[in-house]
């Protein structure tokens, strides 16, 4: 990381009163005096500063949709040809220095209030660690045999160094959170068992079914969904394959990328609105591109057909159309504009749902989508249950996640004060 460049763009910060950045994060970072800090070069007080509202900041500088979100609302942009002050790596830079010196997260002295937290990935490591340095005693439970969950598994390594995300985890701990691994909700435990056993409960297991297109041919061998091949990493052999991934999102260009590194001859991503509309982070894209990942943007997949396995999809143009009542653009297929693209494999990235095994069997109340019902605050349907990230809903990144975490977290406590 160039400690320079990220001084220089530090320095051009206008230190605006209204701090548009911060009303662009999830988190709520309070990125003006983030900036004065580090241009102070107080960096431990930067660092502090950011436990505030976060406790992955080496994580989210890096991965965040940026352009999106803080970095997409700063004033800079309207005034220094779309360039915004480096907020993320900033907020990266910081991070890894209380990595690297080993600062110390503080925390209050243990209070006799146990909760659960179901999931180790951002929603319920945030969770955790906010309860944890507030004083309760938390125990995590986690089906895989290590933590991150889509942080370790969803995001590749180029995008995100599995060693640095370790270290990041074992910070978090180092507060004295307890952590079960290999422990399944449905299968080794329910949510009756936590019920009986702790204070309260947090569910933050995530949404790790990847969502169908509802298409004829999906259920052709060679049709894959990319949560489940970036989480098992039970992929094909990609050489010289040509494969079709359908969406625009990062999981998309994320897996899009693992397969144009195995080799494979040729990857499409195929994304029924514009790049400027895609969810993905505009440098992800660009990087994609560099890789050779070729984009059909403006294009839906109408069909995937073979004999037994896949052969082709069929695929038909689109445009964008301003439906009454609708903010966003809506993609219309253009009759007549179909054709055929020859393939070996299709990933479906357009979206997740929460395994219904398991919500459907926990008694909580279930939203059209299958996602557990929440207020703003986590509350389920049961009085001491929570739940936050993609098993309720939540906006599908990292920092929104994070969010639903710690909001739960201080519900939960001000829930455990009434008790």
């Amino acid at each position: 990381m160039n400690y320079d460049y990220i001084k220089e763009s530090a320095y051009e910060c206008l230190q605006c009163i209204k701090s548009p950045c911060q009303k662009g994060c999830p988190l709520n970072n309070d990125i003006r005096g983030l900036i004065k800090l580090f241009r102070e070069e107080k960096y431990k007080e930067a660092y502090n500063l950011l436990l505030e509202t976060t406790i992955l900041p080496s994580v989210c500088g890096r991965i965040c949709p940026k352009s999106r979100q803080c970095e997409g609302k700063c004033v800079k942009t309207r005034i220094n040809n779309g360039k915004s002050i480096e907020i993320g790596k900033i907020e990266a830079f910081i991070g890894d220095m209380a990595l690297k010196n080993n600062w110390s997260i503080n925390s209050l002295p243990l209070n006799n209030k146990r909760i659960a937290v179901v999931g180790g990935g951002p929603a319920g490591l945030t969770c955790a660690a906010f309860l944890r340095r507030n004083g309760y005693n938390v125990t995590i439970y986690e089906r895989h045999d290590y933590l991150g969950g889509l942080l370790y598994h969803g995001i590749p390594d180029f995008r995100l160094d599995k060693t640095l995300l370790r270290k990041v985890i074992d910070k978090i701990l180092e507060l004295g959170i307890d952590v079960r691994l290999n422990q399944s909700i449905g299968k080794d435990f329910t949510l009756e068992d936590l019920e009986n056993e702790y204070d309260a409960v947090f569910l933050g297991f995530g949404a790790n079914g990847s969502s169908k297109m509802n298409i004829p041919g999906e259920d052709l061998k060679g049709v894959y969904g990319g949560n489940e091949l970036l989480e098992t990493g039970n992929h094909p052999d990609y050489e010289g394959k040509v494969v079709v991934v359908s969406g625009g999102g990062n999981v998309a260009i994320d897996v899009a990328c693992t397969i144009k590194k195995a080799n494979a001859k040729k990857v499409y991503v195929i994304y029924r609105r514009s790049e400027k509309e895609a969810p993905a982070e505009e440098n992800e894209i660009r990087e994609a591109k560099d890789e050779g990942v070729e984009f059909l943007f403006q294009n839906n997949i109408l069909g995937i057909y073979g004999d037994k396995t896949v052969e082709k999809v069929e695929v038909i143009k689109t445009e964008l159309v301003k439906k009454e009542g609708d903010d966003r653009l809506s993609p219309v297929n253009i009759e007549g504009s179909s054709y055929y693209l020859p393939c070996d494999y299709v990933v479906m990235a357009i979206g997740s749902h929460p395994e219904e095994f398991i919500v459907n069997n926990l008694g909580l109340e279930l939203d059209k989508r299958g996602r557990i019902l929440i207020d703003k605050d986590g509350y389920t349907s049961k009085e001491k249950v929570f739940a936050g990230g993609d098993l309720a809903g939540t906006i599908g990144t990292v920092a929104f996640a994070a969010r639903s975490g710690r909001d739960a977290a201080y519900a939960i406590m001000k829930y455990l004060e009434k008790m």
